[in-house]
């Protein structure tokens, strides 16, 4: 499916990839770990260790001998991120525009954070409206890596993988692509380095280089805005 003639459904994944987290993360891990005498987080030190989920990204920071105040830790993550999911958190250059851009295709997001945080931080950016699925770490059994995600989003918009393909910023996007049999874009200026995203079929360096890589050469002159009405399903 590489000249993407087939192609009907494109998935992001968000943190990295849609939207810069870094901060607003970054904010909320410093007041879940306050209590208990560690040392401040900076923005670099944090997207070191997103991409996992939650209890992953805690029990990174907390370590082995911490376990007793996990659960307590995430609460607090949770209360104080539920309200601060936007104070710094903006979309990339050209994502809202180039979602537009791609409106002819269906498209869905994969988070591993919490499905109610991910549609939350859609809707306050105004970016929800371009999806038709939202799924996060709690919308399935397994996250990604694991490819269930991706199986679940085909499922529910009754895409072949063939048609298919997962744009996101990690190893972790690539490897839930390539398990559920999609054609993997990497994005470079998101969490990982290049390095990471060696194994991805693609690599861009600006989320507006993704409509000429599927062969949308006419993309300008197809923002036609009665053809983009999202019909959501999840």
């Amino acid at each position: 499916m590489e000249n993407f003639n087939n192609l009907e459904l494109i998935i992001f994944d968000l943190d990295g990839t849609l939207v810069d987290s870094g901060k607003d993360i970054t904010n909320a891990l410093n007041y879940a770990i306050a209590p208990y005498g560690f040392k401040s987080l900076t923005v670099e030190d944090t997207v070191k260790f997103v991409g996992e989920g939650l209890t992953r990204l805690i029990e990174k920071i907390l370590g082995d001998n911490n376990a007793s105040v996990k659960d307590t830790a995430i609460e607090r993550f949770i209360n104080y991120y539920s309200e601060h999911l936007t104070d710094f958190t903006k979309p990339y250059p050209e994502v809202a525009k180039t979602l537009e851009i791609l409106c002819r295709y269906k498209k869905a997001v994969i988070s591993n954070k919490r499905e109610s945080l991910s549609k939350k931080l859609l809707e306050q950016l105004g970016l929800m409206k371009f999806f038709d699925v939202v799924l996060g770490s709690d919308s399935v059994p397994e996250k990604k890596p694991s490819p269930a995600p991706v199986k679940k989003v085909l499922e529910i918009l009754g895409v072949y993988p063939g048609r298919a393909i997962i744009v996101g910023d990690s190893d972790f996007d690539i490897q839930a692509g390539k398990g559920a049999g999609l054609i993997t874009v990497a994005v470079t200026y998101g969490f990982r380095d290049r390095e990471t995203l060696k194994g991805a079929d693609f690599i861009i360096d600006s989320i507006d280089e993704l409509p000429d890589l599927i062969g949308m050469q006419d993309a300008p002159q197809i923002m036609n805005h009665a053809s983009c009405i999202v019909h959501r399903v999840s």
